[in-house]
């Protein structure tokens, strides 16, 4: 279940937001980015929005792609599997507004009590159309690759970023599921180091999305997989300052 937090008001991805955060904490965010439609990244999105609504007047603002936005109104905000806060309490004051971003283009969030949020959207590989991210605040910037199989455009671009401190990236079954993972467009660790070695810069990689049935054998895996860079599994609930 994915989600991650910036400066307590923008979150990427809602996988697990109301899981991990009091109601105090989710009524903080105002921004919300979402990369694909995937359960794990969007099961919790829902319930953040009933849980804020009331509470403050402004809308909490909901990022994605074209296609995925569609989908997020399709089958969360339909009035059928959850009400429509984009129409609550009704159209000129609603308590989510939508906005449509585009691959490559850059947007900003600003407001953070870190400086201006600067998020450019990448296409990558995956099932369903989704964006990995790299985002910049202050003098550095982090990328976040989502879910994907081996991929190209994410790549080109981190190396391009002079201030890159950080690479969030997946690794999602052990390599005897290569087939599945190839299937399903997730990494192993054998494409892992394949998608690490397109890395020409040193920024630090961190792994998530390891799937729990396989956790221990992927760790395994990893430690007898030659790797180019250095690697760190994701705590949860950790604050990290990049």
């Amino acid at each position: 279940m994915t989600s991650f937090l910036i400066d307590d008001t923008v979150a990427i991805d809602a996988g697990a937001i109301t899981r991990a955060l009091e109601i105090d904490q989710q009524r903080r965010i105002r921004h919300v980015v979402i990369t694909h439609t995937h359960s794990d990244h969007t099961a919790t999105l829902p319930f953040l929005i009933e849980n804020i609504f009331g509470f403050d007047d402004e809308a909490v603002t909901i990022y994605s792609t074209r296609r995925v936005l569609a989908n997020v109104k399709r089958h969360l905000f339909n009035n059928d599997t959850w009400p429509d806060f984009s129409r609550i309490p009704n159209h000129l004051y609603p308590s989510v507004r939508f906005v449509e971003i585009t691959a490559g283009e850059t947007f900003t969030i600003g407001g953070l009590k870190g400086g201006d949020l600067e998020i450019t959207p990448i296409p990558v590989n995956h099932i369903v159309p989704t964006v990995g991210l790299m985002l910049r605040q202050g003098r550095s910037s982090v990328g976040f690759t989502s879910d994907t199989g081996p991929t190209e455009a994410f790549w080109e671009r981190a190396n391009k970023t002079e201030d890159l401190v950080a690479v969030i990236t997946e690794c999602s079954f052990p390599i005897r599921l290569q087939a599945v993972a190839n299937v399903s467009l997730h990494l192993t660790p054998t494409t892992l180091a394949e998608e690490l070695a397109k890395l020409r810069r040193g920024p630090r990689v961190l792994l998530y999305h390891l799937k729990p049935p396989y956790l221990d054998e992927i760790r395994a895996e990893l430690k007898t997989t030659s790797l180019l860079h250095p690697i760190e599994e994701l705590e949860q609930d950790r604050v990290y300052d990049f």
